[in-house]
């Protein structure tokens, strides 16, 4: 690979970890061909972006976005590497548990969660456990509406009660 070919890996990546909040580092290497190109499918079919690429190349990407940040995510990059990127936090993570349900690999070196760094593969249960954004706003949105559905409930069958009892009078002075 030429320099400038490098160059240009490095930019491509730089822009990929700008564009997506959320990365996961993750090892493929005992993947066959076969089993990758599930990986892949599956990654496709979740709206994330898998892509292999050279260690030193992620980390020049990364210095390049910041030179500091990105430091605690430095150590994990050995071996092979294949980075995930997605808009979604959790999704990567609940990805690899469902294609480890039949392997071990892929195993997470590393993620970043909207500047949140978890490294290790003991991380996985905590990421696939994370909520999403969206998955924030509706459980906020459950819990302020809980209270006007109560009263709005209490309103209509204490109404309902009233008409009965009135009723029961009704009948009654007849």
């Amino acid at each position: 690979m030429t320099r400038e070919e490098k160059n240009i890996e490095i930019d491509s990546l730089a822009q990929q970890f700008s564009e997506f909040p959320n990365f996961y580092i993750t090892n493929v290497e005992s993947l066959n061909s076969e089993k990758t190109s599930k990986l892949r499918r599956l990654c496709y079919s979740k709206n994330v972006k898998l892509r292999v690429a050279k260690n030193n190349l992620i980390k020049k990407a990364l210095q390049k976005l910041d030179p500091t940040a990105y430091d605690t995510l430095i150590p994990a990059l050995k071996g092979t590497s294949a980075i995930m990127f997605s808009e979604v936090s959790n999704v990567p993570a609940k990805l690899i548990k469902e294609f480890r349900a039949k392997d071990s690999i892929p195993a997470i070196k590393a993620a970043w969660i909207d500047s949140s760094v978890f490294v290790g593969d003991n991380q996985l249960e905590i990421l696939a456990n994370l909520k999403s954004k969206n998955e924030l706003i509706a459980e906020v949105i459950a819990i302020l509406q809980s209270p006007a559905k109560n009263v709005v409930s209490q309103l209509s069958s204490s109404g309902s009660k009233l008409a009965g009892i009135l009723k029961t009078l009704e009948e009654k002075g007849s």
